[in-house]
């Protein structure tokens, strides 16, 4: 029996799927958040793996494995991913405050 939700690629297909441009799933993104009035705001995402979401504590020591995040000055322990994404939400939100522009592109219609 075949277990869903993985797809068995030939090479060429890995290739092109795992080459994506970052820019251009940004600028899809960009695009589909502004269709939903959602706005849209980079933020620099250097360090955010190492970087406590608890007490902001930023250390290579706090990565102890690629999956686990273990903060060595408050003893915060969660999932890598879910703490760096805590971290680049704060950022975002900390830009948003100070006055970030949105950076979704401008709708236009096509007859």
């Amino acid at each position: 029996m075949r277990a869903w939700g993985r797809a068995r690629l030939r090479k060429p297909q890995r290739t092109t799927l795992h080459s994506w441009p970052f820019a251009q799933l940004g600028s899809f993104i960009a695009y589909k958040a502004k269709k939903a009035g959602v706005p849209v705001i980079h933020v620099d995402a250097a360090y955010t793996s190492q970087e406590c979401s608890q007490c902001h504590h930023t250390a290579r020591s706090n990565r102890p494995s690629q999956a686990r995040f273990a903060c060595k000055v408050c003893g915060f322990v969660e999932h890598a991913d879910h703490n760096s994404s805590h971290n680049i939400a704060r950022r975002g939100w900390m830009a948003w405050v100070r006055g970030a522009r949105s950076t979704a592109p401008a709708l236009t219609l096509i007859a």
